[in-house]
């Protein structure tokens, strides 16, 4: 199948011109140039994944990601000029997958690109499963051939990445492991100060799985070695 990518940047230049690699990369592209049109144009049309630009006016790339989150799990590459730890975590807590900063090479673009689609595919249910599995911890409930997670018999919606993370380590339940690991077994990929990216993941799966993320029931953190999901008895119906 052909992956549809949509490209918001308040710069046209900039758009068209990533626009043009995705397209020699044989995606196709659409564009946006605000927050408001990027959000239409994901609810009118099926997309894949989102590019999107951090610096625009009036709703700015942000506050576009976080509105999309609350229905749609597709992958989110933030794009900034903005190189500071604290910007790259504000825009992994407001949903994006993976940041990219400017001026960016158009090849490492086009493999981050490539990379969050394969998970996308993995993990977020486009590929047909080749075996049903299912991880059960308390109330906890993953259904890997669905990708899908409940609580209590409630559905969490989770990115790609959260989802990643949880599976992995609610398949492991009761094991600890470190952020290093964590992010190998979910990035797929040697880990370099992973620290921040993780735990803006982390919290972000608690806010939502969780009764009170400050207490959490299943999700915990080991102090100085890195987290596990609790292993506890299955919930009983009834």
């Amino acid at each position: 199948m052909q992956y549809r990518i949509l490209v918001c940047d308040d710069d046209p230049a900039i758009a068209r011109a990533i626009g043009i690699y995705l397209r020699a990369a044989g995606y196709e592209a659409l564009e946006a140039h605000d927050g408001p049109e990027a959000l239409d144009l994901c609810a009118r049309k099926s997309v894949h994944l989102v590019i999107m630009d951090i610096m625009m006016p009036g709703m700015d790339g942000l506050r576009a990601t976080e509105i999309l989150r609350e229905t749609q799990n597709i992958p989110v590459i933030m794009l900034s000029a903005k190189s500071e730890d604290v910007d790259k975590i504000d825009g992994l807590t407001a949903g994006a997958d993976d940041y990219v900063t400017k001026p960016f090479n158009p090849a490492e673009l086009m493999a981050r690109v490539r990379s969050q689609l394969r998970r996308y595919t993995a993990l977020g249910g486009m590929a047909q499963p080749r075996e049903a599995s299912v991880f059960r911890t308390g109330g906890l409930e993953i259904d890997d051939a669905a990708k899908s997670v409940t609580v209590d018999g409630e559905p969490v919606s989770l990115t790609p990445r959260e989802y990643g993370i949880l599976c992995f380590l609610t398949r492991h339940a009761g094991q600890v492991f470190s952020i290093s690991q964590i992010y190998e077994a979910v990035w797929n990929e040697t880990a370099y100060n992973p620290e921040n990216t993780v735990a803006v993941h982390i919290r972000r799966i608690r806010e939502k799985i969780e009764i009170n993320p400050k207490e959490p029931k299943y999700l915990k953190v080991v102090w100085g070695i890195g987290y596990k999901v609790e292993k506890l008895h299955p919930k009983l119906p009834g």
